[in-house]
């Protein structure tokens, strides 16, 4: 049995088909998955135009060092809202998947579009803390969902085209950047963030409780945060957790810089800052076409070579094009930069395909009563790591006074990640846990 399908007389595959609820509690979890990758993005491409007006109105110089460093550390507060979200897997698994992923969404959802009202760079912070708390939690919430709800012969496929929601909100927001964005300026973007408070009503309105947790919720009297914890599952929990927190470092330092990188590359090129906006959503869009085709191909590639091999060929992608894009292109000369930058973002997207790899891993090392537990820890906890790594970034990019240098050296992350992945556990073949 495979995510390809079942064996069945005469070589034939066939696969089992998704009821009614299956279908749509997936596309409730993906959607609330693609809206938060767009809330995340949004911030990123009005990291600039909104520093810009802020800055002064907290009694800061709006240059351009300032703007880096200051939008560090508020990525970095974000981080640190992201990183609290592991709180959501204790209730999941108390309270169910469903009603969890619903108010995942609805907290981000509205303090993405709170931010719009920011008047300084503290307001602005604090709302960005609150939203990360929900956009931690909805992708375990929706990860431990589409696992439990689907069937064993396409729940790991089902983990990969899940995990294309995110990038998807990468287009939305380019898409938002490239009319909105640009026309009515970042407060709009931010309003524009509220959109998934629809996506929550639905998904308490149609979408039932997975069977599994039905079943097991009530087997476990430790607390599940002491239990993933436990002898049997210590090992594993610190080592997914390490390696989340090596794909947290470096994809988001990419990732985030990547539409300032390009606005910095096209003002270099000569480009007035209408186009130099335009512009980063185009290499937003490029960066997500990347990244979608990595989580559509990391499933068929984990089944055939293995979670360990698959992880190791990603992360090794990830160094190399990190590098190659903020440590060469984004320093070649201004004729060459951007096409350069642009051209390495598409395979730099690819590694980040990463992450659909823990969609598909984690669910498959716990059981049911401790899953969303599991899942929400090894995804939040390596916010911390990357909130003080974003504080030390921020403080590089003022000091080196470029933004390239100090991105490029973040693929050490990567360099350290396949050192740790050999001490993973291997699942291929085996089914889900109970």
């Amino acid at each position: 049995m495979n995510d390809f399908g079942t064996a069945a007389p005469g070589g034939a595959r066939t696969r089992t088909s998704l009821n009614r609820q299956q279908i749509a509690g997936f596309w409730g979890a993906w959607f609330g998955w693609m809206l938060d990758g767009m809330d995340s993005v949004i911030y990123a491409l009005v990291l600039a135009p909104a520093l810009t007006e802020l800055l002064p109105r907290s009694g800061i110089k709006p240059t351009p060092a300032n703007i880096g460093e200051i939008g560090s550390i508020l990525f970095a507060v974000f981080l640190v809202g992201w990183g609290f979200s592991f709180l959501w897997g204790p209730i999941a698994d108390r309270f169910g998947r469903r009603n969890a992923l619903a108010a995942t969404i609805m907290l981000y959802a509205v303090f993405t579009g709170a931010a719009a009202l920011s008047q300084n760079i503290w307001e602005l912070g604090l709302f960005r803390l609150i939203a990360g708390i929900g956009i931690g939690g909805e992708w375990a919430m929706a990860g431990t969902y589409v696992a439990e709800a689907w069937p064993e012969d396409r729940r790991k496929m089902g983990a990969g085209l899940l995990q294309t929601g995110y990038y998807f909100g990468f287009f939305a927001a380019a898409a938002l950047n490239f009319t909105v964005g640009a026309s009515l300026g970042w407060r709009a973007m931010f309003l524009c963030g509220m959109v998934p408070v629809i996506i929550s009503i639905l998904i308490l309105l149609g979408v039932k409780e997975t069977g599994k947790w039905e079943r097991h919720h009530a087997g476990r009297d430790t607390h599940p945060l002491v239990a993933i914890f436990a002898p049997a599952y210590r090992r594993q929990t610190i080592v997914m957790s390490v390696l989340l927190t090596v794909a947290i470092i470096g994809l988001w330092a990419g990732a985030v810089y990547e539409p300032s990188a390009i606005i910095i590359l096209a003002k270099a090129a000569g480009m007035p800052i209408k186009a130099a906006i335009h512009m980063a959503s185009f290499g937003t869009g490029i960066l997500s076409i990347g990244t979608i085709l990595g989580c559509i191909a990391l499933p068929i590639m984990a089944e055939r070579w293995g979670r360990r091999p698959t992880l190791s060929i990603y992360f090794a992608v990830m160094f190399i094009t990190i590098i190659l894009a903020f440590g060469w292109a984004f320093y070649l000369p201004a004729g060459h930069a951007l096409p350069a930058f642009l051209t390495v973002l598409f395979f730099l997207g690819f590694g980040g395909g990463n992450f659909a790899m823990f969609s598909l891993w984690l669910p498959e090392l716990y059981p049911t009563e401790i899953r969303a537990t599991a899942f929400a820890f090894c995804t939040s906890i390596g916010r911390f790591a990357g909130a003080v790594v974003n504080f030390i970034l921020a403080g590089a990019v003022k000091g080196m006074g470029t933004l390239g240098t100090p991105v490029a050296i973040t693929a050490v992350a990567f360099a350290i990640g396949l050192l740790i992945v050999p001490f993973g556990r291997e699942t291929r073949g085996q089914t889900l846990p109970d």
